[in-house]
């Protein structure tokens, strides 16, 4: 049996042809049945604007990939803008054209069908701003709506079923009908995780929202359409059993979503794994003829390779997600899970079947003749092989234990191969409509034969091209060196991520048994478990780790073995070698191992060893995170803080930023990590917001709104904490793992100076390395003066040359340095400006981590003194005046004075020993 799927007019019907003539051909007219419209362009203007959505949504996709790192929420675009967006589109689309198609009775009017695209559209827009804006309300009711119209499809999709006289495959139109009732489940679900619910609850929904919306919705569709759209891509015979399998195939598929849903929805952890077996049990039995198809007719082409390889990683998710739900041990273990599988489906799966149908069914529908459609055939399947394979090969790899920046190497591989279909499709659009008299195929034309009707439908659609094999071996060859190109790339740029490279050998003087003790263990809440692991001496060590917790770690020992980092939910084998002796392991990633962080490996039967040493920060491995390690001598000797910096010295811009227009304020603040001058001659490597620290200083009015969008570019877990907003720090005080996002929206209701800083642990470090900053809420009616100067005191605890903060001086209260704004004694070469008789204001804040303040001017007296929301000198009294502003840690406040005569005025920390190891500064005041 043939089925020819090119649309006779411009009701988008198909031809079906058995091996007895015509049973619904796209040609005849059957009783009842509309006129063909006037040509074949309306038809393909009704697909140009019907389709124009989804490839806008396309189009979106790619440019949140590439800036995904300066937009909010980039994550959760990118799934719902390919899934949400361009994947429900095409569903809503193409169910209408192939039940035209497939249904034999008359075919309603399309109107109703673009109402319906108009609405889906504005649903998706709403809640794709509303994920952005963080505005929940319309979060939910663009789901609604997105629910409703998807409904009332599957309402007129029914309806139409239910009128219509059997038809051979007429039973895939009732999978998109039960796609369809699913979806606003799934959107309402969705709504439901968009509230910002938190733990199990999460996690349980979040698999009922992928069930219901991507195995269901989308699985459905796909399936119920391969059965006959494969053999159509790959211009041959519907096998033998397809119908019955249409008819049938359907009943696993709907039973394994709604098991999997009500287990997660329950919490009964075994039901959702039976109903994703069930599910697979339901794509195995629908590919069974697919299978017979491809044995027949080998896919050369981009179409037919493209949803093959899709149907793959579906049925790899399903194994995957089936073992996850086995094997997580609980459902908060599970998310992260989830979270790595859910853009495997979106990539792997449902955006290769997209390309896969568009590329094929474009042609179809846009017409133009018999050389157009070849030419648009041809234009979509450019490079198709190199496409698929480049794909596929590198979003396999991507999955895989490797170096991060093979990883994003690979992600990157993973979107070209998937964009390259947009360019291609404008190029076969440009291709120009033939003659009048050429566009009018037989399909085209009331009352030519069915089998006239397959023939032109093939002919239009154009042959398939088949490269001759040395060509397509030489496209499937070029794609996997361009990965591989792309793995050695990332490996030679980070060598030390490598898992195992750095594998410990056989111990000297022990005797190999040549047996292995295999180890699992987990890490969480910043522990190892288990945290001793007992090996016989000589046995070989194998340690099974995953990383349960909620920010990036690694593992290490002492003899050189290592894991590399690990991502959450990641998983690594580490090779620790032959084990002859008692080591210690840890995390390496920066304060973690001071923070508890460590295990023990016991060589039961070995003679007892001295505790392995405990390496200062900057020997301990991996601890520079990527960057160059420090050698050399220590920073803390290079310190000199009267020798003068060079000419081209720019000190810490200490002045007050004006304060900005409106009351709601969006910042992007970005981490990053880089070596930096903290004194004359002395280098530090600093995790910083925005490539400063301390960071940039805010400035608002009471009642502003702050939207920070917070991204990592770091190498390690970072968060930010802002003390000038009162809301729970669950969510927008977590900590993020390199790569991610997060968005932070508070309200200023208290006016004064507060701290913003890192509060991942150990917050001391991350506080001590650079990451603090000021927020500025003026006080009301508070008076213009003639300048204002923000100075922040903070500590330095030096570790080595161009290394990070050493953690044991932090600990030991033990700084190298105290200063303002980041470096030692900046102000002394570089003062503050003023004049005789200006008002000038001091902002102050004592960011810490440890030690205080006592904020003085030499020669000068403050006749205001306003700190932590009060005033303690406010000016009324002229006889009165402060000489020091006491402050502790993440407290601040702001001085007024006016200086009486020209001349050099030291500001000081008057904890004398601070201001002579760096707290130290000038105004220089002129006539």
């Amino acid at each position: 049996m043939n089925i020819n799927l090119t649309p006779p007019g411009a009701n988008g019907g198909i031809g079906e042809n058995g091996a007895n003539g015509s049973s619904g051909g796209g040609g005849t007219m059957r009783p009842g049945a509309r006129p063909p419209a006037p040509g074949p362009m309306n038809r393909a203007g009704w697909h140009l604007r019907a389709n124009a959505p989804a490839v806008f949504w396309l189009v979106a996709l790619v440019v949140v990939v590439l800036f995904h790192r300066s937009i909010p929420a980039s994550a959760w675009l990118m799934v719902h803008l390919l899934l949400l967006g361009a994947v429900t589109n095409s569903i809503l689309v193409w169910s209408w054209h192939f039940a035209q198609a497939l249904l034999r009775g008359p075919n309603p009017s399309s109107r109703g069908m673009v109402l319906r695209l108009v609405l889906l559209n504005v649903g998706v827009l709403s809640v794709v701003v509303s994920m952005v804006a963080n505005i929940w309300l319309l979060t939910l009711m663009g789901s609604i709506l997105v629910g409703a119209v998807v409904a009332a499809h599957a309402v007129v999709l029914g309806l139409r079923a239910h009128k219509a006289l059997p038809s051979r495959f007429g039973a895939s139109v009732w999978y998109y009908v039960a796609a369809c009732l699913l979806l606003p489940v799934g959107a309402g679900v969705g709504a439901a995780l968009a509230a910002g619910l938190e733990g199990e609850a999460h996690a349980r929904l979040l698999l009922v929202h992928m069930a219901v919306n991507v195995l269901g919705f989308v699985g459905l569709t796909v399936l119920g359409t391969l059965t006959t759209l494969l053999p159509t891509m790959l211009h041959t015979r519907v096998a033998d059993g397809a119908e019955s399998v249409a008819r049938h195939g359907a009943w696993p598929l709907l039973a394994g979503v709604l098991m999997a849903a009500a287990g997660a929805a329950a919490g009964v952890m075994f039901l959702c794994t039976a109903g994703l077996l069930v599910y697979l049990g339901g794509v195995v039995y629908i590919c069974i003829p697919l299978v017979k198809v491809v044995r027949s007719k080998v896919p050369v082409t981009f179409a037919p390779l493209s949803a093959l390889a899709a149907l793959a990683w579906l049925a790899v998710s399903l194994v995957w997600l089936a073992m996850l739900t086995l094997t997580s041990g609980g459902w908060e273990g599970l998310h992260g899970g989830l979270e790595v599988v859910g853009p495997v489906l979106a990539a792997g799966f449902a955006a290769q079947v997209l390309l896969a149908a568009l590329s094929y069914l474009a042609p179809v529908v846009l017409g133009g003749g018999p050389a157009a459609m070849r030419g648009r055939v041809a234009a979509l399947d450019k490079a198709g092989l190199f496409r698929v394979v480049l794909t596929n090969v590198s979003l396999l790899v991507s999955l895989l234990p490797l170096p991060s920046l093979v990883r994003v190497g690979t992600s990157f591989l993973v979107l070209a191969g998937l964009a390259w279909f947009l360019p291609l499709l404008g190029l076969a659009l440009l291709r120009k409509p033939a003659a009048a008299g050429e566009g009018t195929t037989p399909a085209a034309r009331p009352g030519a034969a069915a089998a006239s009707s397959a023939a032109a439908g093939s002919a239009a659609a154009g042959a398939p091209f088949d490269p001759a094999p040395g060509r397509r071996w030489g496209m499937a060859a070029a794609g996997l060196a361009v990965v591989v190109l792309v793995i050695v790339a990332g490996i030679v740029s980070d060598p030390s991520a490598l898992p195992g490279l750095n594998q410990a050998g056989a111990q000297a003087g022990v005797v190999a048994t040549g047996q292995t003790t295999t180890v699992e263990m987990t890490m969480k809440n910043m522990r190892f478990h288990p945290d001793k692991v007992e090996v016989p001496a000589g046995n070989k060590l194998v340690i099974k780790l995953v990383n349960q917790d909620s920010m990036v770690h690694d593992l290490v020992t002492a003899d050189g073995a290592e894991s590399g980092r690990l991502y959450p939910g990641e998983k690594a084998t580490v090779d620790a070698g032959v084990v002859g002796a008692s080591m210690d392991g840890w995390c390496s990633i920066a304060g973690h191992r001071q923070q508890g962080m460590v295990f023990t490996i016991v060589a039961t039967g070995a003679p007892l060893a001295a505790p392995s040493a405990s390496p200062g920060m900057g020997g301990m491995p991996g601890m520079n995170h990527g960057t160059t390690a420090a050698t050399g001598p220590s920073a803390a000797a290079q310190l000199d803080f009267m020798k003068e910096p060079a000419a081209g010295f720019a000190a810490h811009n200490p002045v007050l930023p004006p304060l900005p227009a409106g009351t709601v304020h969006e910042i992007a603040m970005k981490v990053t990590e880089q070596q930096q001058d903290v004194a004359v001659g002395v280098k530090q490597t600093l995790w910083t917001f925005n490539g400063t620290a301390p960071g940039p200083t805010l400035r608002g009015k009471i009642g502003d709104k702050f939207k920070i969008t917070l991204t990592n570019d770091g190498s390690l877990g970072h968060s930010i904490d802002f003390h000038a907003g009162a809301l729970a720090p669950d969510q927008p005080m977590r900590t993020i793992n390199p790569g991610e996002t997060l968005t932070y929206t508070f309200t200023a209701t208290k006016a004064g100076i507060w701290m913003y800083h890192c509060s991942t642990m150990p917050m001391s470090l991350h506080i001590a390395n650079g990451m603090f900053g000021a927020v500025v809420i003026d006080p009301p009616n508070l008076p213009v003066v003639d300048k204002e100067y923000v100075l922040i005191q903070s500590e330095l605890y030096l570790g080595p040359q161009g290394g990070i903060a050493d953690l044991a001086k932090i600990q030991a209260d033990k700084p190298d340095a105290v200063v303002f704004n980041g470096f030692a004694n900046q102000y002394d070469f570089r003062p503050l400006a003023a004049k005789v008789g200006e008002k000038v204001r001091v902002w102050v804040l004592d960011a810490g981590p440890n030690r205080a303040t006592s904020f003085h001017v030499v020669g000068g007296q403050f006749t205001k003194v306003w700190s932590e929301g009060r005033y303690l000198l406010d000016g009324s009294d002229p006889t009165a005046a402060s000489q020091a502003m006491a402050l502790a840690p993440a407290q601040g406040g702001f001085v007024e004075l006016t200086f009486p005569q020209a001349g050099n005025y030291p500001f000081v920390s008057h904890y004398m020993v601070d201001a002579e190891r760096g707290a130290h500064g000038v105004f220089k005041v002129s006539g």
